[in-house]
Formats: structure tokens, C-alpha cells, sequence
């Protein structure tokens, strides 16, 4: 399995495909079955675990060509990629290329290939392996993952409302309201915003409250939204 470096950082919001979703497609040429399979893997050890499934599901064919791409907070995703026995170049590059091209992460590809007696040479080989990844990722539903840091917000119970009816109504987006939390004499906002920047946030609330909110962290948390099919 080839290790590559990617020129691009990753992006802050990932887009994977649906958990769940393992779509099978067959695509045949000059009487060969080129079956591809895609999945969200969140790690690397996810990746080759639905490798391995791959493999187990088709004891029988000779060839297992793989293409994966795993997002790393803060740092280069990881991406690898296997011709499994097929001419160098000719299988797994070809995949992962056409897999960094989708714009997809946490994402693995395998095409299991049936010989069926004829020869495809390195050309026909290479623009097979890519056709059936293509054809494996379209046919899987997408989501994009957005990562939202969360923070708590003591206010007086009289400043509460008001504030929270302030905040809803700024759309998404930015600040967003999470939970309420109320006492006898404050109430708890549990808020979210894209960035983990205390100091703009408590800003934006001294303006809101004339300095009667300060936020404290309160960890992240991951937003899923599903997304348009591939064309």
C-alpha cells in the first residue's frame, strides 16, 4: 500500500459519505466485472477493517485495488492507496485520484476485479479502476460534517429571554443556541459558533448584555447535514 502527500490541508468541514451506506456497483468491460464499494471511514483503522470485509465478501477474486483518505485535525489528511497484484500505477493511484478529486474524506474505495480472459493493458486498466471507483462514490449518499464549539452562559433569569430570542433570531451560521438551562434567579445558555475564539464571542455578548454574560468553554460537538446527490 503506497503512502502519498497531499499538496491541499484539509478542509475545516469534512464532507464523507452516509454512515452506513456500502452501495455495491458492477462495472463490466471486455468481460471482466469491476465491483466497487465505498464507505465513510473515520480512521485508518476503520479504512482497513472495511478493506479487509471487502475481501472476505469475495474470497475468490484475485484482485482487491484500494484507495483511501482520512481527515487529521490540524494537519495533513492521510492518504494511501494499493494496486493489490495489478501493474504499478495502473489501479490504486488512478482510484485516489479520482477520490481526491470528489472532495470527499474519511472515505474508502475498493474495486474487486473479475478476469474475464482478456487483457487490458495499462491504459484500459487504469481508466477501468477509475470508472468504477467513480461509479462506487456516486452511488453513495453524502454528508458534510461541521464541527461547532460549545460554550456556557450564565445570565440574570430577567436577561435571559431577551437574550436567547437575540441570538435565534441572527440565523445560522454564527452563534447558536443549544439548550436553556433555568434557576430560580439565572438561567444557563448552552451556545455554539464555528470558531473557538472566547474573546469574539464574549465580545459579541458584552454588546448584547452591557457585560452581564461571560462564556466558558464547554467542548465541541459535531453537526451532520446531508447533502445533494453526486452528479
Amino acid at each position: 500500500m503506497t503512502a502519498h502527500s497531499p499538496t491541499d490541508a484539509a478542509p475545516a468541514a469534512v464532507v464523507t459519505l452516509a454512515r452506513g451506506e456500502q452501495p455495491e456497483t458492477d462495472l463490466e468491460v471486455k468481460r471482466s466485472h469491476f465491483l466497487g464499494r465505498a464507505a465513510r471511514t473515520d480512521d485508518e483503522a476503520a479504512a482497513r477493517a472495511f478493506i479487509a470485509s471487502v475481501r472476505t465478501r469475495h474470497p475468490e477474486a484475485r484482485h482487491h485495488c484500494t484507495a483511501f483518505t482520512v481527515s487529521v485535525p490540524g494537519a495533513q489528511p492521510i492518504e494511501r492507496s494499493s494496486d493489490d497484484g495489478e501493474p504499478s500505477g495502473t489501479a490504486g493511484g488512478p482510484m485516489l485520484d479520482v477520490l481526491r478529486g470528489t472532495g470527499l474524506t474519511n472515505t474508502t474505495v475498493v474495486v474487486t476485479r473479475y478476469f474475464g480472459g482478456t487483457l487490458l493493458g495499462t491504459g484500459g486498466l487504469a481508466r477501468a479502476y477509475s470508472q468504477a471507483a467513480a461509479q462506487a462514490l456516486a452511488a453513495a449518499s453524502r454528508v458534510r460534517l461541521d464541527t461547532r464549539h460549545l460554550w456556557r452562559v450564565r445570565v440574570p433569569v430577567t436577561e435571559a429571554g431577551r437574550l436567547e430570542a437575540q441570538l435565534r433570531g441572527r440565523g445560522p451560521g454564527g452563534i447558536g443556541v443549544e439548550g436553556t438551562a433555568w434557576a430560580a434567579t439565572h438561567a444557563v445558555l448552552t451556545l455554539s459558533t464555528p470558531s473557538a475564539d472566547a474573546e469574539a464571542l464574549s465580545e459579541q455578548l458584552a454588546a448584547l448584555t452591557g457585560g452581564a454574560a461571560v462564556a466558558e468553554p464547554a467542548g465541541s460537538s459535531v453537526i451532520e447535514t446531508a447533502l445533494a446527490p453526486a452528479q
